[in-house]
């Protein structure tokens, strides 16, 4: 069979193309990660889950995955729309603001606001990167680059800082459109510094020996350019030129601009093969803002009761090349799923530990070898699943067949052992590829304790009474011997099946 192709809308050829590592079978790729000064809120980590579903579908591949992922912990200014931002530092207004007056400083406020972007990280079940390097740890990486750039004419010192000289890079623009041209009039009436050659021109380092969070380098005191911190970190864990680069459409200017100039500039190769960037998110048909009511943080949902699982689902279900309107309503409908998911993960774990019942007939409508029936279902649906992800990561696909193996799953009265492995195989495939049905606490405790949980046991005694209804006496005894190795007893009487617990000696 022909190696499967994994295409993605490439932003820099504005077309969906193959993605091709450059080392066959090992990508290595790079996500702008948050700045730390408050919460990452959901629009953040829509961008992050796409992200991670490039290196689940990656790695269902077969391919070696090298992701790094940063996080941005100083120079990142609040007027960052343009090349070359103004403003404040968004650490330092942290700190000046009423929720930055716990913190005793801003590297406090910092370490902060990283633990909770891992918890909820976390929490949305997204796999690890390879690396998550700090701006703050790589600052020589990010002096040296500068330094190199005003060596070769490429940046140029001024009383205020150092500068990237737009005109030195004939293609800058090509990612996003804006050319220098184009900037110079889109700049003209934004940002003034009268020390620079050309109002285009974007920082690599600030001197500023105020500054909260400051370094010594040949300029004197100051700290880096919010761009020249991904160029740096992107080449100091995946050399001259990566595979793919991500992140929200929000980036693609300027600071995905930015890093591609001053990257391209220093080594003269290209900096990144394939540009992928994520679509913005309203709520409820609004943008998403404070004044609103309407701006969440992964944790205000997860702190109302809602399934951080189902908020995974919900954010993945639209692909991330098309813009997402996020309702509560679509929340809720994730749970209901997720629900599904789970009832399959219980009742497919407990009965993949089981035997297969031995020598009973099939039933009379089962045509041949139920479970190897089940079991070819389930890898066809996954097969079109992954198919799906392989186009674009196109997850409402992959949702809906992860959704037609489950209702699969669920439509069987009775999973014998090889029916239940292959659903247990299945469930597993769909997580490692989509993340929305892990082996949780009480079902990773059902796989390794064989299900001592109350509701776990009551389902096997309802499956044990079937069982015996269709005269399948072996299942009903394997069933009967299996939980009593777990030290449950049950009694049979005309009402019913009760159980309890035998005291451990």
């Amino acid at each position: 069979m022909a190696e499967r192709e994994f295409k993605l809308y490439d932003t820099m050829t504005r077309q969906v193309r193959p993605l091709q590592p450059l080392e066959p079978g090992h990508l290595k790729f790079y996500t702008c990660g948050p700045t730390v000064y408050s919460y990452a809120h959901i629009g953040n980590f829509r961008s992050f889950l796409a992200a991670d579903l490039v290196a689940r579908t990656a790695r269902a591949l077969g391919w070696r995955v090298s992701w790094v992922t940063n996080i941005t912990d100083v120079g990142h200014l609040t007027q960052d729309d343009v090349a070359d931002a103004g403003g404040e530092d968004r650490m330092e207004k942290a700190l000046k603001s009423k929720e930055g007056e716990r913190f005793a400083n801003v590297w406090d406020l910092a370490e902060f606001y990283t633990r909770a972007y891992l918890e909820d990280w976390a929490r949305l079940n997204l796999s690890e990167p390879t690396v998550r390097p700090k701006a703050t740890q790589h600052v020589r990486e990010q002096i040296l680059m500068a330094l190199a750039l005003v060596e070769r004419g490429n940046a140029y010192e001024t009383p205020t800082g150092v500068y990237f000289d737009v005109e030195s890079q004939p293609d800058y623009g090509k990612l996003s459109g804006n050319t220098r041209d184009k900037l110079q009039e889109a700049v003209r009436d934004v940002v003034l510094d009268e020390n620079k050659r050309r109002q285009a021109d974007f920082a690599l380092w600030k001197k500023d020996d105020k500054h909260l969070m400051q370094w010594f380098s040949p300029w004197g005191w100051g700290f880096p350019g919010w761009h020249i911190e991904c160029s740096a970190m992107a080449r100091a864990y995946l050399g001259d030129t990566i595979d793919l680069h991500s992140g929200g459409e929000d980036n693609a200017f300027p600071h995905h601009e930015c890093e591609i100039a001053q990257s391209e500039a220093f080594t003269g190769k290209p900096f990144a093969n394939h540009w992928m960037h994520v679509r913005f998110l309203q709520v409820e048909g609004e943008k998403m803002a404070k004044s609103a009511g309407n701006f969440f943080t992964v944790r205000d949902l997860i702190g109302e009761g809602f399934d951080p699982i189902a908020l995974r689902y919900a954010l993945i279900s639209v692909p991330y090349g098309k813009p997402m309107n996020f309702t509560i309503q679509l929340l809720r409908d994730a749970e209901g799923n997720v629900g599904r998911f789970r009832e399959a993960r219980r009742r497919a774990a407990g009965s993949a530990l089981l035997p297969s019942s031995s020598g009973a007939a099939p039933p009379a409508d089962a045509g041949g070898d139920s479970g190897a029936e089940l079991a070819a279902n389930l890898d066809r649906i996954y097969d079109e699943a992954l198919e799906a992800m392989c186009h674009d990561l196109n997850t409402s696909v992959a949702i809906a067949k992860a959704l037609e193996g489950v209702k699969a799953v669920l439509r069987e009265p009775s999973l014998d052992g090889s029916m239940g492995e292959a659903a247990v195989r299945f469930l597993d495939q769909v997580e490692a590829l989509l993340g929305i049905c892990p082996v949780e606490r009480d079902d990773a405790g059902a796989c390794e304790t064989a299900l001592i949980d109350g509701r776990a046991i009551e389902s096997w005694i309802d499956e044990r009474t079937a069982a015996k209804s269709a005269k399948d006496f072996a299942r009903a005894d394997a069933i009967r011997e299996k939980l009593a190795s777990e030290g449950i007893e049950l009694r049979d009487s005309p009402e019913g099946t009760t159980w309890s617990r035998k005291p451990k000696l």
